[in-house]
């Protein structure tokens, strides 16, 4: 099946729900229109139809591989694919003209990345590291940075990476050891030499372009050669593997890692500095500083928050894709009979209420997933168009309350969509015949990529409620609080009552969590709130959308239309039905004041390892 997404849905999102036309008024986008929108999913849907959707199985069944002089080399589909993406301009698509950029929307190029991710996940992410590499070089760069390793980018002729973790040092990255020793000044700015192991770096060495940009987090040593401790010690650097005059750097990919899912994207465990690559003796990769010593970390973080948000739209868009070859599935499938005519023909599975129910589950899922990154990618183009100061604050509270929820909760509740997918396949979803099992396994890096469940939830907490005060949670709720007052239609009037009680339940926690003084019991919660809180999120989105639905559906021109506004009101009753009660099983521990999580020692887990 080559239906990568549901248009008329993406449409309705875009267009009616989101209005993203008032975009457009803005001076930033004012050379763009609907029309580019439209032209943008049309490009992004034909590639993925034509080549990335048939690369998916060969770049699984073929993963990269390393030769003996540390080239990787990636399958010639995967390549075709990535190569094409570049072709049609998508690279540079929210870049500013004045850099070679289309200077679209967040919002329409992550709209375009979400079906791209539908056709194949892996091989998109080549692209997603690449524009927010280029993104944070041209942003903090000097001229010469941004002229030799960002505009090169935005144009796809390279490619680029972030090296953050070491084996030592995952999500505590102020455990790093990497060392960045002042070199000299030069026309691009302060130049280092780099030395250490970097561990799980994708997209560290391929061949479907010549050049890769490594954006690395070392520390500067003082003047004893000490490295400085903690996070505030980290700086950042520009590493080609390519240096500007053709010779290579000191840098070298060490070993692949292999990998459950996501196969075709490599990555690897990289060494900076081993001391073979300069003609002059001289060990340690080249890099450039990228901003002031010390801010390493604060700068990463800007790709990294739009890194998750991709997460979110690919954890999202595979649900979807999941979701669409059960359906299509379901409805071929012959199975058994309807208890009301048991000496008659089978009947496809869908006839089957289980069934529905399965796919309804999916249905959330999918739709829920899509509507919360769309959501909060159009907040990153409100804060970035902003026409008053307080304009930009709340767009940029909402974008930062809501960055962990749309990347934990697609990727969590995406992954246990295409469960549910596997199981409507039955047997057959447990076959490498369908493409169901290999979206579940390449999914299953979601919840761990940019930052696991557990530090994002941890982020929520700790930096987005305690830290702020609730102020943003606040501006938050009284966006639910107008779709709850708007929400009239009878039809919705349970689902209504559901959402409002899930808030509620969101409403006692929050304040639980800002009187609460021990940041560790508040911590034991943290990934319980945040599930309950991404429900609740997805929840009032679901009966934001169904409004606009409910208000539409008397005027609807024909039965398709009419079938379509039915399912989003259909999707969010079944969605509080089934979805919203969870989010009282979540909070409840919380508001109980229990702590078990806490208080029990490592010795009392298992005799068995003593």
């Amino acid at each position: 099946m080559s239906v990568l997404v549901d248009r008329h849905d993406l449409k309705f999102l875009l267009d009616d729900w989101l209005s993203i036309a008032m975009l457009f008024e803005c001076e930033r986008f004012a050379d763009h229109s609907l029309e580019t929108v439209e032209a943008m999913l049309n490009a992004a849907e034909r590639i993925g139809i034509d080549l990335l959707a048939p690369a998916l199985r060969p770049g699984d069944d073929n993963e990269p591989r390393l030769t003996s002089d540390h080239r990787v080399v990636v399958h010639e589909s995967t390549k075709r694919a990535v190569l094409a993406v570049r072709d049609v301009g998508l690279f540079g698509a929210v870049f500013d003209e004045r850099m070679g950029g289309l200077q679209l929307p967040f919002t329409v190029y992550l709209a375009a990345m979400g079906i791209l991710h539908s056709a194949n996940s892996a091989a998109t992410f080549y692209m997603v590291l690449t524009v927010g590499n280029a993104r944070l070089i041209a942003g903090a760069g000097t001229a010469g940075l941004i002229e030799h390793f960002a505009e090169p980018q935005i144009a796809g002729r390279s490619f680029g990476t972030m090296c953050l973790s070491e084996s030592q040092a995952g999500s505590s990255l102020g455990d790093i050891t990497t060392r960045a020793t002042f070199e000299k000044s030069d026309a691009m700015g302060d130049r280092y030499r780099l030395a250490g192991s970097k561990m799980w770096i994708s997209g560290a060495d391929h061949d479907v372009v010549n050049q890769i940009i490594h954006l690395v987090l070392a520390k500067i040593p003082d003047e004893d050669g000490k490295l400085p401790l903690g996070s505030r010690g980290i700086s950042l650097f520009v590493v080609p593997k390519t240096l500007p005059d053709g010779q290579p750097n000191d840098i070298v990919v060490a070993s692949l890692n292999h990998k459950l899912g996501s196969r075709c994207y490599p990555n690897a465990a990289v060494n900076l500095g081993e001391g073979f690559a300069h003609p002059d003796g001289a060990s340690g990769a080249i890099g450039w500083r990228l901003g002031e010593p010390g801010h390493g970390l604060a700068l990463m973080f800007q790709m990294m928050n739009e890194a998750r948000l991709s997460v979110g739209m690919s954890a999202a868009m595979m649900a979807y894709r999941g979701f669409l070859l059960s359906l299509n599935y379901a409805k071929g499938r012959l199975q058994g009979r309807v208890p009301s005519y048991p000496n008659g023909s089978q009947v496809p599975i869908i006839e089957h209420v289980d069934v529905r129910r399965m796919l309804l589950q999916q249905k959330g899922a999918a739709e829920g997933g899509l509507a919360l990154t769309l959501y909060v990618a159009r907040e990153q183009d409100l804060e970035t168009v902003a026409s008053s100061e307080d304009e930009r604050r709340t767009a940029s509270a909402i974008l930062g309350l809501l960055t962990p929820v749309a990347k934990s909760w697609p990727a969590e509740f995406g992954q246990k969509s295409l469960d549910v997918a596997i199981q409507v396949f039955g047997g057959a979803g447990f076959t490498r015949d369908f493409d169901v099992e290999l979206l579940y396994r390449d999914n299953r890096i979601s919840p761990i990529y940019e930052g696991t469940t557990g530090i994002q939830a941890i982020d929520l907490v700790g930096r987005k409620v305690r830290r702020d005060g609730g102020r943003g949670y606040r501006i938050l709720k009284q966006r639910v609080d107008r779709t709850l007052e708007q929400a009239a239609d009878p039809a919705l009037h349970a689902a209504r009552q559901a959402v409002s009680s899930a808030w509620a339940g969101i409403d006692a926690a929050v304040d639980r969590l800002l009187r609460e003084s021990d940041d560790a019991t508040a911590i034991v919660h943290a990934t319980p709130f945040l599930n309950a809180f991404g429900h609740a999120v997805v929840a009032w989105l679901l009966l934001d959308i169904a409004t606009l639905a409910s208000a539409r559906l008397s005027g609807a021109e024909n039965a398709i239309e009419r079938d379509y506004l039915a399912g989003k009101i259909k999707v969010c009753q079944f969605f509080a039905e089934t979805e919203c009660p969870l989010v009282g099983a979540w909070l409840s521990p919380l508001l109980a004041g229990n702590s078990t999580a806490r208080d029990i020692r490592p010795a009392q887990f298992s005799q068995a390892l003593n």
